[in-house]
């Protein structure tokens, strides 16, 4: 906790590093967010068509303290200001999360203040408590991603029992993964988003996989086969204008099948459950049509949908610092070993209340 005398509330510094984004962040216990800085390298994979670890380490090391340095100054927040030090310690890329472990432990030791390694997808589902309507516990979560595709039931914080995950890809992946086979640029699935919009609906029957059998788990990797034979059936002496009507309709019923598939798993989950309240977190919950066909559906049902912003989805400090300030609070705190996780299960995670 914070020694008396120094401060009544609590500030920390947050810092993410797990895969291609580097970020850093200021949150006050009393005063909220104070400042979010963000690097994408996205402009630096685009060329090889997805994160390469190496590269993505050796950026980290360039960008992170220059993040936050910048991150202070928008906080107005000096060194002597901060009493504690949150960063991702996994799942993610070892040599990535290393660069951000490293960093904040020797900031930590510097300044004589506590430390604490986040999982990240705590990260991610905590995120909606940066708004000003946050979710109430218990509730349920759809974790969808390009590395995860998850429904957990959340108690409290950290009491978190998974119901479902998916069994091959991730939805994430298999937008990912699509786009490319349609020749969209990388990241893939936000393009591929933007494709479907143009599409038609009707001009293709894929599946919506396993929504046909109970239980919550999910398999995308099907859909994924499903695009590939479209994109070879394409006709070679079509026109632009007919290549670009075929691969937008590919991209309309793609997404039409992922976003029904995680609508109808989610909503099954509710019901068994028993909760009212979905949180949706993580990448591809800034899919606008999946908002759209949830909010829909809740309204429908009375049931209440929480996302974070949009700039929240994706990997970002803030979310890093939500709960890495739950846990200080809570008095957690690192041992003496700078400790990443390229795996992590989330069900290990200790409870900050009872569920």
């Amino acid at each position: 906790m914070i020694p008396k005398g120094k401060r009544k509330t609590m500030r920390i510094l947050a810092i993410e590093s797990s895969c291609d984004e580097s970020a850093a962040a200021v949150l006050d216990a009393d005063r909220g967010l104070l400042a979010h800085e963000l690097f994408s390298q996205i402009d630096l994979h685009r060329i090889y068509g997805g994160v390469v670890p190496e590269l993505a380490s050796r950026d980290h090391v360039q960008r992170l303290l220059p993040l936050v340095e910048a991150a202070l100054a928008r906080a107005r927040t000096s060194a002597a200001d901060i009493d504690g030090i949150a960063y991702t310690a996994g799942p993610g890329l070892i040599g990535a999360l290393l660069c951000g472990a490293a960093l904040a432990r020797s900031l930590a030791y510097a300044w004589g203040v506590p430390s604490i390694g986040v999982h990240h997808l705590e990260g991610h589902l905590l995120a909606p408590l940066l708004e000003p309507d946050p979710p109430p516990f218990p509730h349920l979560a759809l974790l969808v991603s390009g590395g995860h595709t998850m429904l957990i039931e959340a108690r409290a914080i950290g009491a978190y029992t998974l119901l479902g995950e998916t069994r091959d890809d991730a939805a994430g992946e298999a937008f990912d993964k699509s786009a490319k086979l349609l020749g969209l640029p990388y990241p893939g699935g936000p393009e591929l988003a933007k494709l479907a919009v143009t599409g038609r609906a009707g001009q293709y029957d894929f599946p919506r996989p396993m929504v046909d059998r109970p239980g919550l788990e999910f398999s995308f990797s099907g859909l994924k086969t499903k695009v590939l034979h479209a994109v070879r059936a394409f006709p070679d002496a079509q026109d632009a204008a007919q290549l670009q009507r075929a691969r937008a309709d590919v991209a309309y019923e793609l997404q039409e099948a992922v976003v029904d598939t995680l609508l109808i798993k989610a909503l099954r989950a509710l019901e068994q459950t028993g909760r009212d309240a979905l949180v949706v977190a993580g990448g591809v919950g800034a899919n606008l049509r999946l908002r759209e066909r949830l909010n829909a559906e809740a309204a429908r049902r009375g049931l209440r949908v929480y996302y974070p912003r949009l700039e929240f989805c994706t990997d970002n400090a803030a979310m890093i610092a939500v709960a890495g300030l739950a846990r200080l609070q809570a008095g957690e705190r690192d041992g003496p070993a700078i400790a990443a996780r390229a795996r992590w299960p989330l069900d290990t995670l200790r409870p900050l209340a009872a569920g």
